[in-house]
């Protein structure tokens, strides 16, 4: 019974969103979104959301510094930067490598750069997370992923990657929205959303138990927990934060 109304509140919503269907039937949604739509999204929703997370983030982030080489310089590489929301909360002096799968953040980009001069930018690349041949094996401190593994196309490929270019004792750190427990209301809603939610959103899924592939790669430890963002009228509250360390 649940899964036969799950699927009449999913295809309401897909009626809904009719126009965008349409548009994507016709190979015009992709590019729009990837080039204009979502850029625009991103660089909105990050004001909004890094208020919401801020205290996350400030705690997620505060020991990074301990991770550094033996020099004391840490480096650092982002996947899937965007518009640069986490730059704020990265130690003075780091030398950060950003990366993502396109340059049409380079708006926002740009103006988070120009914000945040106490880090040491690097060339950008432009790759995928599961692709990181441009980073040599262990030459990284820490590697940092926020809001990406919901859309990658292959979770475990990116943390193949993390592992290969993080030095031993490095970590990764992470937040990401994930699947909300089975019992939930939310998780109800996020099984309706999901299938227009990745149109929609540039491949963003609500129902990935990132915490399962996190636990299945050979990290030497993890701290891992689970929080509520207070996105609220948004599928996408259930997130996890942490840090596993190679």
């Amino acid at each position: 019974m649940a899964k036969a109304v799950v699927l009449f509140l999913r295809v309401c919503v897909q009626l809904l969103a009719l126009p965008i269907y349409l548009l994507s039937f016709l190979g015009i949604w992709e590019p729009f979104c990837k080039k204009i739509f979502f850029p625009f999204f991103t660089e909105k929703f990050s004001a909004s959301y890094n208020r919401k997370v801020s205290g996350h983030k400030q705690e997620l982030f505060c020991n990074l510094q301990e991770f550094a080489g033996p020099s004391g310089e840490l480096t650092l590489l982002e996947i899937g930067t965007g518009t640069g929301a986490n730059f704020q909360f990265y130690p003075p002096g780091c030398k950060i490598t950003c990366t993502d799968t396109t340059l049409n953040f380079q708006h926002g980009l740009s103006k988070s750069m120009a914000q945040n001069q106490h880090l040491q930018f690097q060339p950008f690349l432009v790759t995928p997370g599961e692709d990181l041949n441009q980073v040599a094996d262990s030459s990284m401190d820490a590697v940092v992923c926020t809001l990406v593994l919901c859309s990658v196309q292959s979770i475990e490929g990116v943390l193949k990657e993390v592992l290969r270019v993080l030095r031993t004792g490095g970590a990764f750190y992470f937040l990401e929205h994930v699947a909300a427990d089975p019992s939930s209301w939310s998780y109800f809603w996020q099984q309706v959303y999901n299938p227009t939610w990745k149109l929609v959103f540039d491949g963003c899924c609500l129902t990935r138990e990132i915490w399962k592939n996190l636990e299945q790669a050979t990290f030497s430890e993890i701290k891992l927990r689970h929080v509520q963002v207070p996105l609220y009228w948004t599928p996408a509250q259930s997130h996890i934060i942490g840090y596993a360390i190679k």
